[in-house]
């Protein structure tokens, strides 16, 4: 079975990269474990275990783009579940030839004292960061040894529809539309960079398409960045709610529970996030595509639509 694009994932980014390339007359292939349907028209979607090679290559043989938009959900088991995903998608690429297109985070950066920017060394400290980093490592050895053609875009936390849980505004999105008071990780009145999942999907698709771009990391263009408390409240604004009460989750919080709860001591390692700014310098994908992040107004009414 031969498809032109495959794209592994069915979450927001994975369902935004189908709807681009659908609506640019691409033939596309979504795979899952469960086949579930994205809703995009005119996307084949495929039930199979990604971490099978084997099974994985049947699909992409003939493919000109495999994008890895897998995300799986649970950090207490992320040493167990993206090696064995990561590697059948290397090899993957490199038995099919197909451009491999990787959905990356900041993670690998680690905490860091000014903006983040695709110069800066991986060197994270904690075990989720340390392993997105050798993921990308290994893709780009790979990629410099002339076996694949590798890429990874970068974003920062996402906004949009379809995040839910997964987002720091969206999490306390609902409350907040009623009016409630939520509460929010760490400081709320440091600068943030939030990125709208549909920039994801254009620069995962504008990479895989351009050859030059291969063999390196580039950030997602994303808006300027907020607090957490201007990111909420104008999304608040675009549904035509008035602000909230936003209180603190003190990261120390979380370091409490996770004396108890492997989660919560997965999110404390992350707390540096919300400790100090942490921002994106995106101006060297910017130049490179030409992409600018969807404008701010629209990216608030985006994030409400997901939810309401």
């Amino acid at each position: 079975m031969s498809h032109q694009h495959v794209v592994v994932g069915a979450g927001p980014v994975g369902r935004h990269v189908a709807a681009l390339l659908a609506e640019q007359g691409e033939r596309v292939a979504v795979v899952t474990r469960s086949g579930r349907d994205t809703g995009v028209r005119g996307v084949e979607h495929v039930a199979l275990d990604a971490s099978d090679a084997d099974a994985l290559t049947r699909v992409t043989d003939g493919a000109a783009v495999l994008y890895n938009c897998a995300n799986p959900g649970d950090y207490t088991q992320w040493e167990r579940t993206w090696p064995p995903l990561a590697t059948a998608l290397l090899t993957t690429a490199e038995r099919t030839g197909a451009v491999y297109a990787i959905t990356g985070n900041l993670y690998p950066y680690g905490p860091v004292d000014g903006p983040m920017r695709e110069s800066l060394p991986d060197a994270a400290t904690d075990h989720k960061g340390i392993l997105r980093a050798r993921l990308w490592a290994d893709a780009r050895a790979a990629h410099e040894a002339g076996r694949v053609r590798a890429v990874e875009v970068r974003a920062s936390d996402y906004v949009g529809p379809g995040i839910g849980q997964n987002g720091h505004v969206t999490r306390v999105l609902p409350a907040a539309l009623e009016g409630r008071s939520v509460s929010m990780v760490g400081r709320t009145d440091l600068p943030h960079t939030f990125t709208d999942v549909l920039d994801v999907a254009r620069m995962l698709v504008a990479a895989g398409a351009d050859e030059g771009t291969h063999g390196r990391t580039w950030m997602v263009p994303s808006n300027a960045p907020r607090t957490q408390v201007q990111a909420l409240t104008e999304v608040l604004a675009a549904a035509g709610k008035p602000p909230v009460r936003v209180g603190r989750m003190p990261v120390g919080v979380f370091r409490a529970m996770g004396l108890v709860s492997p989660m919560m001591r997965e999110i404390a390692e992350m707390g540096y996030q919300w400790t100090a700014p942490y921002v994106v310098d995106d101006s060297a994908s910017r130049a490179r595509f030409g992409i600018e992040p969807t404008p701010w107004d629209e990216v608030c009414r985006r994030t409400v639509t997901g939810v309401v």
